[in-house]
């Protein structure tokens, strides 16, 4: 039975937009590290983003600066201030994943779309303006003093919206960042769009898509 929610609301970062830290790591050491431990900075790098977001807020270039000198630290790499400076200012500069603009202008055309982003409000535009799509909103970490996972960040979605969690269908790609969380707060309604970057979770209750082109199916469009 599809699902017809008041808003659809997505994770930005991995889920829509290409986020590719991966890549920005590779041109910053890939010079000094071989193909094995390249792969272990990559993940390293993945690892302490999350565990920079999960205290109280504070501005994103600290998250890249903290991470990314944690990460170089644990792998025996020199550690440069302009190297994170780098890392953040190509942030705006991604764009999304090809299947993304059809499904969202699809849907868009019946349910208002929401973003709920680890951003900050003056990186997030940038991204979104390349998405292809009307979004009735864009929520960013920065206003609402809290990162994802944190339920504080979620919250302040739904009081913006003025709607509970059974009013939303929330999409990402992340489990760890987004549909746990969600699972927890009562959003029974989650899609995990499938970008192979985590294993899948059946116990958090989702519709799994490959990509956005599957997102008009679930919601009967």
């Amino acid at each position: 039975m599809a699902i017809r929610p008041k808003y659809v609301s997505f994770d930005c970062y991995g889920t829509l937009i290409h986020f590719d830290m991966a890549g920005a790591a590779r041109d910053l050491y890939g010079d000094q590290l071989d193909e094995q431990a390249m792969q272990k900075f990559i993940r390293n790098f993945s690892a302490y983003r999350l565990d920079e977001i999960m205290g109280a807020w504070k501005p994103y270039a600290e998250v890249v600066h903290n991470s990314l000198s944690r990460t170089c630290k644990a792998n025996g790499v020199t550690f440069k201030d302009e190297d994170a400076q780098m890392v953040y200012e190509r942030v705006p500069t991604w764009g999304p994943h090809a299947d993304v603009p059809a499904g969202l202008a699809k849907v868009a055309k019946e349910i208002p779309l929401v973003i709920l982003s680890n951003a900050m409000n003056s990186q997030i535009m940038s991204n979104v303006e390349k998405l292809g799509a009307p979004f009735h909103a864009v929520y960013t970490a920065e206003q609402a003093q809290a990162y994802k996972p944190r339920f504080k960040a979620f919250e302040y979605m739904l009081d913006m919206l003025g709607c509970g969690p059974e009013d939303v269908l929330h999409v990402s790609s992340s489990f760890r960042y987004d549909l746990m969380s969600a699972h927890d707060l009562g959003f029974k309604n989650k899609v995990w769009v499938n970008r192979g970057h985590e294993p899948a979770n059946p116990y958090y209750g989702y519709t799994e898509i490959a990509d956005i082109s599957g997102l008009p199916g679930v919601v009967g469009l």
